[in-house]
């Protein structure tokens, strides 16, 4: 028999707190798991938060990159990914091998990876950078020739932004983001003209160009309440409007064109969550070596913002 939605949340609360856990939930989830969650937020930014709080077990429901930035800030945890195969195309669009053949090839530059990459790939990296602090990091770094991992359109935001940097661009890219399309800009004018425009940075240039602000989630989250405008447009994946809605019910939201979405991260189900737990699956393990490196570049980030 199935298990309803209000007895797994009762479930899921009592193996919380007898195994000493944190749920993280990130701004893509379900609402089932956003509603459910004990932190709220971007990728980073959870880690971040993980790292402070004194539960010894952190679920991160999010995708596999995530989960492992939590183990490499807090690697005394035990960090568990609920749904194994929640993987992260733009994460895998540069594999390890292909980052040292770059270096080798560019001997005179730093490296700075998004954290939307594998732990190898932050290990073999100066320093990494957010998508709410690209701008800053690439700025401030020590060298005038960087290798800019993995997103293209964040890299050519980045570019634009820092024009006195050479930045050799990976040509990864999110395809939830790439979805999104000029003429999708060109009707939310239209059809709100009282609206603003929000956009994540791994949109293709042409709509960068165009909105009102390029913004991470947290940085959407933030200009959504700041807003005077009653009706704002956003241009990222779709469960972050989940969010805006419930804290800003006095403001209509509504996707750039058509909702996009990422199937990796909707994997996560209160019933993943549940087993997750009473299981303790699926757990992230990392080489000790890649950790303490990955740390360093991570560390970095925050010295250059």
């Amino acid at each position: 028999m199935a298990i309803s939605k209000e007895k797994l949340k009762e479930d899921i609360g009592k193996l919380k707190a007898a195994k000493n856990a944190v749920i993280l939930a990130h701004n893509y989830q379900i609402p089932d798991i956003q509603d459910i969650a004990d932190e709220l937020g971007d990728s980073l930014g959870l880690s971040k938060i993980s790292r402070d709080r004194p539960e010894d077990f952190i679920v991160f429901c999010g995708v596999r990159f995530m989960a492992e930035t939590a183990k490499i800030l807090s690697p005394q945890k035990r960090v568990l990914l609920p749904a194994l195969n929640a993987g992260c195309p733009l994460a895998d669009a540069i594999e390890p091998q292909e980052l040292r053949e770059l270096k080798e090839k560019h001997p005179d530059a730093w490296v700075v990876s998004y954290v939307n990459t594998s732990a190898e790939v932050k290990a073999l990296s100066d320093v990494c950078c957010t998508s709410a602090n690209a701008i800053k990091v690439v700025k401030n770094v020590p060298v005038k020739k960087i290798i800019f991992t993995p997103d293209k359109n964040l890299g050519w935001w980045v570019q634009k932004n820092v024009p006195q940097k050479e930045l050799i661009i990976w040509p990864g890219g999110c395809y939830v983001h790439e979805k999104f399309m000029l003429d999708d800009l060109k009707g939310a004018r239209k059809n709100y003209p009282d609206a603003e425009i929000l956009v994540h940075p791994e949109c293709h240039k042409d709509i960068l160009k165009e909105a009102d602000y390029v913004l991470s989630t947290s940085g959407m989250v933030k200009r959504a309440k700041e807003s005077a405008a009653k009706q704002l447009i956003i241009g990222t994946e779709a469960g972050l409007i989940y969010r805006l809605k419930k804290e800003n019910p006095d403001k209509e939201f509504y996707s750039l064109g058509a909702a996009r979405i990422c199937s990796n991260m909707k994997k996560i189900t209160l019933n993943e969550l549940y087993e997750s737990l009473r299981d303790e699956v699926y757990e992230i393990k990392l080489d000790s070596d890649i950790i303490k490196k990955a740390q360093l570049a991570l560390e970095r980030m925050v010295q250059y913002v």
